[in-house]
């Protein structure tokens, strides 16, 4: 193997290895969020808490579509591995619509509680909500927008081992938002409906 070669896989192990060491930041980030919601999850001062405030089914369909776009994005990068460029862009396409529209129910959510005076200042418990589930929300964005670059990288460049090195970071990313969602849907919504 040249010196070359072995530079180069040195710079990739390097580089995956700062995308794990991301991830597991953004771990503590959220475990952070977690946490502070544990603790004002019951601090409405007099205002509604999840039992009034959530609606089960929305959430329930926000969860399906999520898991979902996670599926056609495990597709996706095993079509990518199979040198399958329209499939992968299909499929990351398919993926993207479905974050686009988990995002738009978010956001559709978050309107609604704004709107009916039940906003993040109103209590504790909706600062530590909008907190959370807002940090969620900004890197579902972040996903969409990396998505839409690799979209045209791979439609332009092909599935180049660079590119397929992104994709694999970016379905990484894309799993661990589900997990994340996961979390809040058992511990904010499932609990706060059942508190």
């Amino acid at each position: 193997m040249s010196r070359a070669e072995t530079a180069r896989q040195e710079a990739e192990s390097k580089t995956l290895f700062g995308f794990w060491v991301y991830l597991m930041t953004d771990s503590v980030l959220f475990a952070s969020f977690f946490a502070a919601f544990a603790v004002l999850r019951n601090s409405t001062y007099g205002g509604p808490s999840g039992e009034t405030l959530f609606s089960l089914p929305f959430v329930l369909a926000e969860t399906v579509i999520l898991l979902t776009s996670s599926f056609s994005c495990g597709l996706a990068i095993l079509a990518a591995r199979q040198g399958q460029k329209n499939r992968v862009l299909g499929l990351f396409g398919l993926t993207f619509l479905l974050g686009l529209a988990f995002l738009g129910l978010e956001l559709h959510e978050f309107s609604k509680l704004y709107y009916e005076g039940n906003g993040w200042r109103r209590s504790g418990f909706l600062s530590a909500f909008f907190s959370l589930v807002g940090t969620h929300g900004l890197h579902i964005t972040a996903g969409l927008i990396w998505m839409g670059v690799m979209m045209s990288k791979v439609r332009s460049a092909g599935l180049t081992p660079f590119n397929l090195k992104r994709l694999t970071m970016l379905s990484l990313f894309w799993h661990f938002l589900d997990i994340i969602w996961i979390f809040i849907f058992t511990v904010v919504y499932l609990l706060g409906v059942a508190s």
